[in-house]
């Protein structure tokens, strides 16, 4: 990825390019001008004409202070999920109930920032209401579009993009086949037939992705013998659709040559691989397309032929190789697969794929491999939502749409997806499912749909979900869920202050567990809860004990997520006893795993926590400023410190002996520059050592006070009186 840093903290998913861009300096400066010039600008063109390389290249140029971001939309089928592919590729979290649009002006609202939004041809209507809105109302923020058709917004500026001129195409085409020579044994010649070559790219029309395509064929046949076999194809085939453009006509012209040129396991593949939604890798392509003609064992090879061809692209990422298919292309596969008969049949075996994927995930969750398991799920997104959509679609698959929406709960709720995880699972109990199939998938998509709701702060359908899932459970007798339903009910009870339901009821959701030998992060969590619920009641030596207990077994099977909220509670018992150091210790490993996964209720708690450590080691202002910086991280969380006058003690404690140390008009001026950092930032800055180097605003005025060392020796109270007024955000 490329990185635009702004205090070595990374902004912008631009990635890096991996070949040499040809030619386009005047589209380039054109681009470059409009930018200047507009907040808007559409790159218009027809398919396969180069809009999203010259988009992307000139969006690298301009980045501005907050940095570009890309945002895929090949992929979404749905407009409604628009705005999730936006704080996706933001790499927003959002735990709260607020709707995605209304984190994207909450986060936009104050920075600097290019969004490039790539494919919007068949989202024009949903994309024209987003970027209006965000335009509106976050006025450091510019849109670059690409699409073959304008977004239709007040204001926007229109750079179409035309193909290639004759000696660009032509430097084009030698640049790729002789990137191409170590693969398919093509080594360009500069005395080769300069006139073939023109005509080639002329009848190419000068189009970069037909081009492309023809390069790729220049291992095994020369400049000429491409340009007659590609003769006669269009000779067969522009007599066809004549209301079509005619440079649309070409680039079908050069798919379907380049689709003839393929061999019977070729086209099979890739009409077969157009199931995809998004980046695949070499398992699954085995899986979902051999069979009936083509052997698993030959998939490698075929892709292999696709991919030096330019059917495929080829990316790195941290979930491995991956393989993608450009979306012109794999429309026309898509138009083959159908053709076939086959296109059900290939959509089954994909959904099977990713539930079983899904299944593999879940269980690995717990494991030395849980860092694995998030990259490889958040890689895999696109294509799980569309094994959803076909769940959820299908009259039969209610049950595996339950079980898929309820087996993803660690990437919901560890991985920063509360929001849209909660869509897929209240999309997923409304559906009525086989009741052998689809009870047990049922069961746990109730529970974990009300783990989301208490996480975001709605208890009240948290509390419906968990009532359902509790009586069906006990009807049709089943333990497992009747644990968890016992065991998310103790954690609302957590966070409403109910100390003593909390603990009698995730006692009895751990007895249960241990009953049936139930152990993942899931339970390890509920140790860690009842840990808190023994803390708040002032008896820190037994939370002490459980949640050392709790670190022990994740230390035993390589599980990271859990273990960082154990180290939270041993933080604040470490805190309470008066060792600021050791607390400081336990909640930089705590934040720094929560940050990995993308989990701000983790990420947040811990600088809410690493605050009060900070005044008691005696800075105050860094104290204040750690506190702006947790604050800003609340509305995407939910209700700060979930309303509750346990968690909001720490919180009150510090404000407390900050404000008596610093004074109110330094405090607030404190908090103030934390509300300025972006999560990265914060994250950054409250993992620095003590007595590092960072920014403070200059004081206005100086004030003195006890309140250091009173924060040193002060101890939470079991049930402090909470402020008045206090509201989210």
């Amino acid at each position: 990825m490329r990185d635009h840093r702004r205090d070595g903290i990374p902004h912008g998913n631009l990635p890096l390019e991996l070949d040499t861009f040809v030619g386009r300096a005047a589209q380039l400066a054109e681009l470059a001008q409009a930018l200047d010039s507009a907040r808007l600008v559409t790159v218009t063109g027809a398919g396969g004409v180069g809009k999203s390389r010259l988009a992307a290249r000139a969006a690298a140029r301009r980045a501005p202070r907050d940095g570009v971001w890309r945002v895929q939309l090949a992929p979404v089928r749905d407009e409604e999920f628009v705005d999730y592919a936006v704080v996706e590729a933001l790499g927003l979290t959002d735990h709260t109930t607020r709707l995605p649009r209304e984190t994207l002006v909450a986060h936009l609202a104050e920075r600097e920032l290019l969004l490039l939004l790539d494919g919007v041809e068949h989202l024009v209507d949903a994309c024209a209401a987003l970027v209006t809105e965000l335009l509106g109302r976050a006025p450091g923020l510019r849109v670059l579009a690409v699409g073959r058709r304008p977004l239709g917004v007040a204001g926007e500026r229109l750079v179409p993009l035309a193909p290639l001129g004759t000696e660009e195409a032509m430097e084009l085409l030698t640049v790729r086949a002789g990137q191409r020579s170590v693969a398919c044994g093509y080594a360009a010649d500069p005395d080769a037939d300069q006139r073939e070559v023109r005509e080639l790219c002329r009848r190419l029309d000068g189009i970069p992705l037909a081009i492309e395509l023809a390069a790729g064929r220049l291992g095994a046949l020369s400049p000429g013998q491409v340009l007659r076999r590609l003769d006669d194809r269009f000779r067969l085939l522009t007599g066809g659709d004549r209301t079509a453009l005619p440079r649309h006509r070409t680039l079908r012209t050069a798919i379907g040559w380049s689709h003839e040129l393929c061999t019977p396991p070729e086209r099979l593949l890739w009409a077969r691989l157009s199931v995809f939604a998004g980046p695949f890798d070499l398992e699954a392509a085995e899986y979902v397309c051999s069979g009936d003609g083509l052997p698993a064992d030959d998939v490698l090879d075929v892709l292999s032929a696709l991919l030096a061809q330019s059917v495929l692209t080829r990316e790195e990422s941290p979930a491995g190789v991956r393989y993608r298919m450009l979306d012109t292309v794999r429309a026309y596969g898509a138009d083959w697969l159908a053709a076939t008969g086959d296109a059900d049949r290939l959509r089954r075996r994909h959904r099977d794929w990713y539930v079983g994927l899904a299944t593999w995930c879940e269980l690995e969750w717990f494991s030395p491999r849980q860092g694995e398991v998030a990259a490889r799920v958040d890689a895999e997104l696109p294509n799980l939502r569309g094994a959803l959509e076909h769940c959820l679609d299908e009259p039969d698959g209610a049950h595996l749409g339950q079980y898929l929406a309820g087996a993803l709960w660690f990437h919901w709720v560890g991985c920063g997806r509360l929001s849209e995880g909660r869509h897929w699972l209240e999309q997923a109990v409304r559906l009525d499912a086989e009741p052998t199939a689809g009870e047990q998938s049922r069961l746990k998509a109730l529970w974990v749909l009300a783990y989301v709701a208490i996480l975001q702060g709605d208890t009240v359908p948290a509390l419906a979900a968990l009532q359902e899932c509790r009586e069906e459970a006990e009807r049709s007798a089943n333990p497992t869920a009747v644990a968890y339903a016992e065991h998310r009910t103790g954690c609302l009870a957590l966070v409403t202050d109910d100390m003593p339901r909390a603990e009698r009821l995730l006692r009895s959701a751990l007895h249960r567990y241990r009953e049936i030998g139930e152990l993942n992060s899931n339970v390890l969590m509920g140790q860690v809860e009842l840990a808190m619920a023994r803390a708040f009641q002032g008896d820190l030596p037994d939370a002490v004990r459980l949640c050392e207990d709790v670190r022990q077994v994740c230390e035993d099977h390589g599980e990271r997520w859990a273990r960082g909220y154990a180290l939270y509670v041993l933080a604040y018992a470490a805190w309470s006893d008066g060792d600021p150091l050791r607390a400081r210790e336990l909640l930089a490993d705590c934040l720094g795993s929560a940050h990995r996964f993308r989990d701000q209720l983790g990420s947040v708690l811990a600088v809410e926590l690493l605050a009060l450590v900070t005044v008691a080691e005696g800075d105050a202002a860094e104290a204040a400023v750690l506190q702006g910086a947790a604050g800003r991280m609340w509305p995407s969380v939910g209700l700060p410190l979930f309303g509750s006058a346990h968690y909001n003690a720490p919180h009150e404690l510090c404000e407390a002996a900050a404000r008596e140390q610093l004074g109110d008009e330094r405090y607030d001026e404190c908090v103030r520059h934390g509300t300025l950092l972006g999560r990265r930032e914060a994250v950054a800055r409250a993992l620095r050592r003590p007595g590092a180097a960072v920014s403070l605003p200059a004081p206005r005025s100086t004030a003195g006070g006890r309140a250091a060392a009173d924060a040193r020796t002060a101890k939470p109270a079991a049930s402090p009186t909470r402020k008045g007024g206090e509201t989210a955000g």
